[in-house]
């Protein structure tokens, strides 16, 4: 049997992809690599609100960023969990 940490940190990602708008960013960013004023538009919410979701996503390592000038590309990383999770969410998502 695998040990706690293992379970905690699986549950750590549960956690951040357990809130909607988190979800749906992520989801976006599994298909297209965007800066956060076209997710804001995308989502309907403020620049500052995607940036915060964005930098969770970027520390819980589902998601990547480049600089391009004064932009920042945001993508999903192609980290085993990232594209796992992202198998996860399009399969439940037939589901429903």
């Amino acid at each position: 049997m695998p040990d706690i940490e293992t379970f905690e940190k699986i549950s750590d990602l549960f956690k951040q992809l357990g809130d909607p708008t988190r979800m749906r960013i992520f989801w976006i960013l599994c298909h297209h690599e965007e800066c956060v004023i076209h997710i804001s538009a995308r989502m309907d919410m403020s620049s500052p609100a995607v940036a915060h979701h964005l930098r969770l996503l970027k520390t819980s390592g589902l998601v990547t960023s480049r600089r391009q000038g004064k932009e920042t590309y945001y993508r999903a990383s192609d980290s085993d969990k990232a594209q796992a999770l992202h198998q996860m969410i399009e399969y439940l998502m037939g589901l429903t």
